[in-house]
């Protein structure tokens, strides 16, 4: 098994559209169409979609080391909107430690103008996944 494999047992991020482009040692990309579903009241693209697309390479990034990592705090600011194309999260680990992560993700779209960024705090549990550590 792979991360990637074991990521789609996340089926809210799945039915969102989410797809996971890449994935390394505490490092992750992923992007996400928008869709009409995707638009709010407004016409511009949700706010909690685009968090499922950050919370999605979080995941990732912080579970690259084969532990399982659950958020316990995530906060995101948005910048700009947007109404169609793509937009990409690419996460970063800021910090690695036995409990705990943190991982900042930088939202952008098509023309990698910054949409959003994401911040989040993982807890490691005891638990190894089915998959080897990114290198």
């Amino acid at each position: 098994m792979t991360i990637n494999e074991f990521l789609q047992g996340d089926k809210f991020a799945l039915l969102a559209g989410v797809e996971l482009m890449e994935t390394g040692n505490g490092y992750a990309k992923a992007r996400m169409e928008i869709r009409a579903d995707h638009l709010n009241g407004g016409g511009v693209c949700q706010g909690g979609a685009i968090f499922t697309l950050a919370d999605l390479a979080f995941a990732a990034a912080t579970n690259s080391h084969a532990r399982l990592t659950l958020s316990i705090s995530s906060t995101i600011n948005f910048f700009k909107a947007e109404s169609s194309g793509y937009l990409y999260a690419e996460a970063k680990e800021l910090f690695s430690h036995n409990r705990l992560a943190n991982c900042e993700v930088r939202i952008t779209n098509d023309k990698q103008e910054l949409i959003a960024q994401f911040n989040g705090t993982g807890y490691r549990k005891d638990t190894e996944l089915p998959f080897p550590p990114a290198e």
